[in-house]
């Protein structure tokens, strides 16, 4: 469970970083999963769906993602579900959630590029701003070099700002330029089996992959039962929701 200062913590910057959450042989079946998953979806990985997958730098190209592993993968599905993740979960936005979005990030060495500054919410549109929450799991140690998430400390008592994105990246919504100067970017390092929490409406972003480790995280994403989507800036499948009891 959390202390009463780290949700103090979380209600005022809009963020928390909880280190030594996943055990070292859940990180190794985590990241031995990715490995083989990855190998798969790689394999069937149609043309018109690279850009939204891989990473590419020069000539070298890497897989940057996969999709809902907390349905697709018994590993993350027992992760995203366990107790103290969960009970952690409904401290910071009410009891009665659900998964229903889910993410690995693969970033890897020297090839994983940005991600530039965004808010969840604007994603992914819910009725009520405090009913998301993403939790972000640290499988690989994320630091600065490696391309660690960056926070705008205080951005969740803000409002959803509008975001734009290139014309060839439809999936890369980012805030509008006009508004980056509103809040100061700052690093949160996690070490590998920690956790970092994050509101909707947080402001965040990551650099590049400048050095020669990988930077593999997982993202859960979930939802106050007696919250909705309602304007979601991409598709999101709802037969993939995972429900908690």
């Amino acid at each position: 469970m959390l202390s009463d200062s780290q949700v103090k913590e979380f209600r005022a910057t809009g963020h928390l970083t909880v280190p030594d959450v996943l055990r070292p042989d859940q990180v190794a079946a985590a990241l031995d999963d990715i490995n083989h998953w990855g190998d798969e979806f790689l394999e069937n990985l149609a043309d018109d769906q690279k850009r939204w997958y891989l990473e590419q730098k020069g000539q070298a190209t890497a897989l940057r993602k996969l999709d809902n592993p907390a349905f697709h993968r018994q590993i993350f599905q027992q992760l995203a579900t366990s107790e103290n993740v969960v009970a952690m979960v409904e401290q910071l936005i009410g009891p009665g959630v659900c998964v229903f979005f889910s993410q690995v990030f693969c970033k890897p060495p020297e090839v994983g590029g940005p991600k530039p500054v965004h808010q969840d919410n604007f994603y992914f549109g819910p009725d009520t701003l405090d009913a998301t929450l993403t939790v972000w799991i640290a499988l690989d140690t994320a630091t600065v070099q490696n391309g660690c998430l960056f926070y705008g400390n205080g951005s969740n008592l803000g409002p959803v700002r509008p975001h734009v994105a290139p014309e060839d990246e439809p999936f890369n919504l980012q805030v509008a330029p006009e508004h980056l100067d509103i809040y100061q970017m700052t690093p949160a390092p996690v070490p590998s089996g920690g956790i970092s929490f994050h509101h909707g409406n947080t402001w965040h972003q990551s650099s590049s992959n400048t050095s020669d480790h990988a930077r593999r995280a997982v993202a859960f994403h979930y939802l106050r039962s007696d919250a909705r989507l309602v304007k979601p800036a991409l598709e999101y499948d709802e037969t993939v929701l995972v429900r908690i009891t």
